[in-house]
């Protein structure tokens, strides 16, 4: 009988409560800020993250999730008699993680070859960030939950994490231009020009997609932007940081345009504020066919 196992990292912002909820396993991300090192969801919430960013001038730095972490992780969802184990990573273009997941299982099954024909460890790349990936990960809970195979979540998710994009627009540029997803200049110089650049993310790569000049446009910027990518009808999901407010200006400006609201919002953590600073606005969907 099948015993499954859905894994996930912290920087896809899952909840607290569906993590609970679906019995998803989070693995953190450790965070350096100072000379202090904290591990993500366990040591702060994200209120507690960004109250410890505004206390240092300097950029937080994650490190990845090695592939010893993974392989005591193989081994003790193992022995704690799962058959299935699916694991949703961050994007691999971002982060040697995934990678080092899939190195893990090869070494995983050399060192334990009991488990070989007992155990399926299924790795799938999250391609983006938050939502992105998170909200197919929650999906796949509810599956689990509702007695699907481990075939029928595999195929889910081989199926929606191609059609997934998302594009946020970050409030200040200090924190993309030191961590060095913008180049420093285009962030000194965006910032003193009041410029905000609406992201995508798809395929595995974040790109400038748009510019607006002040933050009174960027919502309505990043709404019309998703709703000539979307599938029409489809559910979609805000993405949003430490201001409330741009969660509810993003899901009014979307309500009003499809007469239907955000099935989920999903709040940024420590792994994808270090780098896009705490204060944003986005939305995560399923883009159309032939986008």
């Amino acid at each position: 009988m099948e015993k499954i196992r859905l894994i996930t990292d912290s920087a896809s912002d899952i909840s607290y409560e569906d993590e609970k909820m679906y019995d998803i396993r989070v693995l953190p991300f450790e965070v350096v800020l100072g000379d202090k090192s904290y591990v993500s969801r366990v040591d702060f919430d994200n209120e507690g993250f960004y109250r410890l960013m505004a206390q240092y001038d300097e950029i937080p730095k994650t490190s990845q999730i090695t592939p010893f972490s993974f392989q005591e992780l193989y081994l003790e969802e193992a022995k704690n008699g799962y058959t299935d184990l699916i694991l949703v990573t961050i994007n691999s273009g971002g982060s040697s993680t995934n990678g080092n997941a899939v190195m893990a299982r090869d070494l995983f099954f050399d060192e334990h070859p009991e488990f070989r024909d007992k155990v399926r460890i299924h790795i799938f790349d999250g391609i983006g960030y938050s939502a992105f990936y998170g909200y197919p990960v929650v999906n796949a809970g509810r599956m689990v939950r509702e007695g699907k195979t481990a075939d029928e979540v595999v195929g889910y998710l081989k199926d929606i994490m191609v059609k997934r994009r998302l594009y946020f627009g970050m409030y200040t540029l200090k924190y993309a231009g030191k961590s060095g997803r913008i180049p420093s200049a285009a962030a000194f110089l965006g910032d003193k020009l009041n410029l905000k650049p609406v992201m995508k993310v798809s395929d595995n790569t974040i790109s400038t997609a748009a510019k607006v000049r002040g933050e009174n446009k960027l919502a309505a910027k990043i709404a019309a932007m998703t709703l000539a990518d979307m599938e029409p009808g489809s559910p979609y999901q805000i993405v949003y940081g430490n201001d409330p407010a741009t969660r509810d200006e993003m899901t009014q400006l979307m309500t009003a345009k499809l007469g239907y609201g955000p099935d989920a919002c999903y709040q940024i953590g420590a792994a994808v504020a270090a780098n896009s600073g705490p204060k944003v606005t986005g939305v995560a969907f399923n883009m159309k066919k032939g986008e």
